[in-house]
């Protein structure tokens, strides 16, 4: 049985752990975490096929590292973050609720008015690590939509499942699904 899935991306190659979603279903975790050599070779490889952008806007947690260093690779812009519950300092809060693929609830993501504010008028490219079924990207456009943005561009480093078929997301590289032997799907 196949445990691991190795993915070139941006360069770069990895093992990928292969995770039961279901009885029939797994899939290829990418962690982006911990592994800046990724994140930055990631993070440059977008920014070449980025359009125009006022900011990015990307979902705690796992496309944090990658919205940073897009930000940073491009002049150390500010970069917009919708958060996983409301902190101390947000008020007047726009929230949307999302249920993705690799999180067992369903979940709520919030911005306050001062990120909606940057947002009205401006060109918004909603930047995540991996893009499956497009629940989370939903939610982050729905966010940018009350907020007035204008989305310019939905980026990803994979896209998987029914994502890679998608023509209205820039991505890497296609992530496939597996069954549950580990065979590609």
């Amino acid at each position: 049985m196949k445990e691991f899935y190795r993915l070139n991306v941006a360069g770069l190659e990895r093992d990928l752990p292969l995770c039961k979603l279901n009885d029939k279903l797994k899939i290829a975790a990418f962690v982006i975490f911990g592994d800046p050599e990724l994140t930055t070779a990631c993070a440059a490889a977008l920014l070449r096929l980025a359009p125009e952008y006022d900011y990015v806007i990307t979902a705690e947690a796992k496309g944090i590292p990658l919205a940073h260093e897009m930000a940073r690779l491009d002049g150390n812009r500010r970069y917009l973050l919708a958060r996983k519950a409301p902190k101390l300092y947000m008020k007047n809060i726009h929230e949307v609720t999302v249920r993705s693929i690799t999180t067992a609830r369903e979940q709520k993501l919030y911005i306050d008015s001062e990120d909606a504010a940057r947002m009205k008028g401006k060109r918004i490219l909603i930047v995540d690590d991996v893009i499956s079924t497009g629940e989370s990207l939903r939610a982050l456009e729905q966010l940018v939509e009350s907020a007035g943005g204008v989305i310019c561009g939905r980026m990803a480093v994979l896209a998987e499942g029914d994502a890679r078929d998608r023509d209205d997301i820039i991505y890497l590289e296609k992530l496939p699904l597996f069954d549950s032997e580990g065979n590609e799907i």
